[in-house]
């Protein structure tokens, strides 16, 4: 069962799938999972692989949901995003870090933004 933070997550998740399908991303995974970390999503846009962190909020008292992606979670995606390319051989193929970040709200539309190549790859 899903707590109330997990179900805003997997809502953020959803919404935001369906609006990157509908701006030309393909869709290749959701909610990758290795030794090493987890990747929301992992798509295509053109050529270009994209590995997508999605941060959701009700509401905007916070900031902005892609703050949340620390330097700390940067290098987590960035081992798994190695890791994920490892395991397929795609060591060559061009790749980017995206962000996606929604604000729900009951009374309005969510407000999506995708931030295009937000961080890049991170080593230790």
């Amino acid at each position: 069962m899903l707590n109330s933070r997990q179900n805003l997550g997997k809502i953020g998740e959803d919404i935001a799938a369906d609006f990157l399908s509908k701006n030309g991303y393909t869709i290749l995974t959701r909610n990758y999972r290795c030794c090493l970390g987890e990747i929301d999503i992992i798509a295509k846009i053109r050529e270009v692989l994209v590995f997508i962190e999605v941060k959701t909020r009700m509401g905007d008292a916070y900031g902005s949901p892609a703050a949340a992606v620390t330097l700390r979670k940067q290098r987590q995606i960035s081992k798994t995003a190695q890791y994920y390319l490892a395991e397929r051989n795609l060591f060559d193929a061009p790749a980017r870090f995206d962000v996606v970040s929604i604000i729900t709200n009951p009374s309005q539309q969510a407000q999506i933004e995708i931030i295009p190549s937000a961080f890049d790859l991170c080593q230790e």
